[in-house]
């Protein structure tokens, strides 16, 4: 595949599965055999984390800020936003807005995200929810 079809992956797997929650763009776009952070998840695991983050920010929304592709991986830098109204890591809603950035690299096979590796500022989320001190 060319850079400008796997970035076009990427854009659509935030735009669709993420910004609007369009589950069923999952069975297209992502590998039955997902690898996240090392860890063999799978498309259904894949699902499961979306849901449940999208359960706990309904509102949830990524700005992509930067997008560098070589090859068949592609790198993005975003900023997530949204409001904390359902359990998150073990903290009931709070109604918060949350904003927070991050880098994720991927790796594109077969027309489908193969392996990703996401790092966000999970400290920053966790304190802006209450869950951990500032």
């Amino acid at each position: 595949m060319s850079t400008t079809e796997n970035q076009r992956i990427i854009e659509r797997r935030v735009e669709e599965i993420w910004n609007q929650g369009k589950l069923a763009t999952i069975d297209e776009l992502i590998a039955t055999n997902l690898i996240s952070n090392g860890q063999p998840i799978g498309r259904e695991g894949f699902r499961q984390f979306v849901t449940a983050v999208r359960t706990a920010f309904p509102d949830i929304h990524f700005t992509v800020e930067d997008t560098v592709v070589e090859g068949d991986k592609v790198v993005i830098r975003y900023t997530g936003r949204g409001t904390h109204q359902g359990a998150f890591a073990g903290i009931p809603a709070t109604g918060k807005h949350v904003q927070f950035p991050g880098i994720d690299i991927f790796r594109i096979a077969n027309g489908q995200m193969a392996e990703e590796w996401l790092m966000y500022d999970q400290l920053g989320l966790l304190q802006q929810i209450g869950a951990l001190p500032t």
